[in-house]
């Protein structure tokens, strides 16, 4: 039987599949979870998290997922599947494949929005979470408030009815919960996501309804999160993992690492699953745990993201296995970053710096650079440049995190250093674009061109003198080649 004549996954099946569910005995709760960006990431993080819990000690905690980009084909293909879909996940050790049943309804924005907002306003629902990016938030990233210049945004607040970011949507079903409202969970890399999405969303509010606005900056809780998994996008070849293994055919499987980590500020007042019980950590306080994975993980992702795409590495660890890279990865959360940090006595920063590279070098990932490479305006700040700033406060050196800002502003370019193009994806990869292009090949006015772009570099920083110095001078390292570069800062 080949695998186009195998059986689709669907939840008929699930008697079959024991050996790949996280337990023989499963009855359907109701849906208690409403999670928009139904990507790869939420789908091998709380999604998992959540049906562990619920078979550790109940509840109604199934979950709604909604797309957000008017496109059908994940919810067609989840919806095909009964909600079910398989985690992939590869390790050093070999691959495991796990049925998820978590999932039990698709929606896809704009066209089921009645029946999305039919499900936000169901009391069953207590927890509204959301994997969005950084750009989904539509923030001013300099004040923090609502981008009233954003278009979608201007749209929302002409038709507030028929919202179309994050925050609209969030504000018209609060509207419809003033009784019992509902928490917000940001699983954003965001630093404080629960407190920035409070406030873009209070913001947002205060433009149509200031009595609303203060009912949910006091009525409505945001408790912050730290996520950490890696979870590349899904190729040809994990959906030939999950039909081998399953003997049944799943459209949409998703790989990850073995490795999870999940730290949330416990503050749910209308309830939550018993994560505790399947490993996240339940905290006062994410503050230290957000600092140490934006500053280690995602910052030295993406500097190695943007090197990697000028220097021809296609996937983290093809990069991590260069010698030189990997030293100057390590030299740089060792000497750079970890100073910066204040940690749990919990949180041992010399052993997580291990770890990071060691989850770096999975072979079996194959986590895309160019994937990591998307929407840099929108990730440089939180993970980079408060590091920046840190250093320059303390009078100390940053050449390596300068490295990682030059090889992005290098980046905006699109041009490889073996002359291959390659597409820029970002938010404001017009503007960005467009003035790398304005700079011809003086890298002095492509610095120059960049740091006026204040909604990613404050004023303060981008006019700091040692701060220009060390990007000329890592940008001329980088004109003699990426490769050159990392060997010279290793």
């Amino acid at each position: 039987m080949t695998s186009a004549t195998l059986p689709l996954l669907t939840r008929r099946a699930l008697p079959q599949l024991r050996a790949h569910t996280l337990s023989d005995s499963w009855r359907e709760p109701g849906i208690g979870i409403v999670h928009f960006g139904i990507g790869n990431f939420h789908r091998a993080h709380e999604a998992l998290f959540t049906e562990e819990a619920v078979l550790a000690a109940g509840g109604d905690w199934s979950i709604c997922g909604v797309t957000l980009q008017g496109d059908v084909t994940k919810r067609d293909a989840l919806m095909a599947q009964d909600g079910l879909y398989s985690v992939v996940e590869r390790g050093p050790e070999g691959e495991r494949v796990t049925v998820a049943r978590i999932l039990r309804e698709v929606l896809a924005l704009p066209h089921d929005r009645a029946a999305l907002f039919a499900r936000l306003a169901d009391p069953l629902v207590r927890i509204v979470s959301l994997t969005v990016t950084e750009k989904g938030y539509c923030r001013d990233t300099t004040t923090g408030d609502i981008d009233l210049w954003h278009p979608d945004v201007q749209h929302d607040l002409q038709s507030p009815d028929t919202p179309r970011t994050m925050p609209g949507l969030l504000v018209a079903a609060l509207r419809a919960r003033r009784a019992n409202p509902f928490t917000v969970l940001s699983c954003d890399n965001l630093a404080h996501n629960g407190a920035a999405l409070q406030r873009v969303v209070v913001s947002y509010a205060r433009q149509l309804d200031p009595a609303l606005a203060d009912w949910i900056d006091t009525s409505v809780a945001f408790p912050s999160t730290m996520v950490d998994r890696i979870v590349p996008a899904t190729t040809d070849a994990e959906r030939a993992s999950a039909t081998a293994a399953l003997a049944h055919r799943d459209a949409v499987p998703v790989p990850c690492e073995p490795f999870r980590q999940w730290v949330v500020e416990d503050r749910f007042p209308a309830g939550r699953p018993a994560w505790e019980q399947v490993g996240a950590q339940l905290v006062d306080d994410v503050t230290p745990f957000e600092f140490a994975k934006l500053r280690m993980l995602n910052a030295t992702h993406s500097t190695m993201a943007y090197l990697s795409m000028l220097a021809g590495f296609e996937t983290i660890d093809v990069a991590i296995a260069d010698p030189a890279m990997h030293t100057l990865i390590d030299t740089m959360m060792r000497d750079e970053i970890a100073p910066t940090l204040q940690v749990p006595a919990s949180l041992d920063l010399d052993a997580y710096r291990h770890a990071l590279l060691a989850r770096y070098a999975n072979p079996a990932l194959k986590h895309r650079c160019a994937q990591i490479a998307m929407d840099g305006s929108q990730k440089i700040p939180p993970r980079l440049l408060g590091t920046i700033a840190a250093r320059l406060d303390a009078n100390q050196p940053f050449a390596r995190l300068a490295l990682a800002i030059a090889a992005w502003m290098r980046f905006l370019r699109g041009v490889a250093d073996n002359g291959e193009r390659f597409e820029i994806s970002d938010p404001m990869a017009a503007r960005l674009t467009s003035l790398a292009a304005s700079a011809g090949t003086s890298h002095d006015a492509l610095m120059q061109a960049l740091l006026g772009v204040h909604e990613i570099f404050p004023a303060e920083l981008a006019g700091n003198a040692r701060f220009q110095i060390a990007l000329r001078d890592t940008l001329a390292e980088l004109e003699r080649g990426a490769k050159h570069a990392i060997t010279r800062y290793a």
